[in-house]
């Protein structure tokens, strides 16, 4: 099949170099001309802009996006409504909220340009393992794309999840157990490093948890590959960012009155991972000296 591919960040470049290689016909275009100038690398074609990627398409087109979620993904979807013809489809496959998803397929549609929204995990592996991808919107139109689906997934790892707005929403689900299960693992190596009376290999025991554990996964197998290049992880800084689907998922639990507790935490650790000093701990440490003369450690003191 023939699209475009607009944003060859980490992302979008490795899914555009995968379809090429198994065949497809990827026309891009980024801001940055060298990401351009890569993907015309690897065999596909360039575009210097969002009119001449359309205009190299042929109709019906399809055109998929990469871009950060919000006003840089609208925006483009804005101007591609003024570009594209009846029939043409655009994919947001970045990380969009499923309130914009859902008000850019109505956008699309008073244009009749269909719209999908699919939820997109594999990291920077994804080209080499393929990419799990959850997609929102109207039967037909997935099928209309299933051969690109197939090529970028691995095997049974594509699924229409419902109408539009579902793919983007099963994603930042997807993103806040991702939250809770880092979290998990972070706390247990954080526990067996702390009991230095037996010396413990956090690597050794990564490896031998991969083979037969029930705590066995993918994320476990990245954190043996991260200690194994470094075993303290001495030249990691323990600052988390978030990239907003664990605040979404919180909120949405929030709305429909569904307990989410593992995952509210695991969102607000990252955040007390930023904080330089915890104000609130000093006030609980005050606290404790006001009402039972607890000890202080005073600033500037080592302890």
């Amino acid at each position: 099949m023939q699209l475009g591919m607009v944003g060859l960040g980490r992302m979008g470049f490795n899914m555009a170099h995968r379809l090429i290689a198994d065949g497809h016909a990827v026309v891009g275009y980024d801001r940055v001309p060298e990401q351009v100038a890569a993907i015309q690398a690897v065999g596909g074609g360039g575009a210097s802009s969002i009119e001449a990627l359309v205009g190299q398409l042929a109709a019906p087109r399809v055109v998929w996006l990469m871009l950060p979620a919000g006003a840089p993904t609208s925006q483009q979807i804005a101007a591609l409504a003024e570009v594209l013809a009846p029939d043409d489809l655009v994919i947001d496959g970045g990380n969009s909220n499923y309130h914009d998803s859902q008000r850019n397929a109505a956008l699309l549609q008073e244009h009749q340009i269909h719209f999908l929204d699919v939820g997109v995990s594999g990291g920077i592996w994804g080209f080499t393992e393929g990419f799990c991808l959850m997609a929102g919107g109207a039967l037909d139109v997935f099928a209309r794309v299933e051969p690109i689906l197939r090529t970028l997934a691995p095997p049974d790892g594509y699924r229409l999840v419902g109408p539009a707005g579902a793919g983007h929403f099963a994603k930042m689900v997807h993103n806040g157990i991702e939250y809770g299960m880092m979290q998990a693992y972070a706390e247990g190596f954080e526990l067996l490093r702390a009991k230095q009376e037996f010396g413990y290999d956090l690597h050794g025991l990564a490896e031998l948890w991969r083979h037969g554990s029930v705590v066995r996964s993918w994320l476990l197998d990245l954190a043996a590959d991260a200690f194994a290049k470094d075993a303290d992880l001495s030249t990691i800084k323990d600052y988390v960012e978030d990239s907003g689907e664990g605040r979404w998922t919180v909120k949405e639990a929030i709305d429909l009155a569904i307990p989410v507790p593992v995952i509210t935490l695991a969102l607000q650790l990252r955040f007390l991972s930023r904080q330089p000093e915890s104000f609130g701990a000093k006030v609980v440490a005050a606290l404790r000296n006001e009402f039972g003369g607890h000890a202080v450690v005073k600033s500037g003191t080592a302890h």
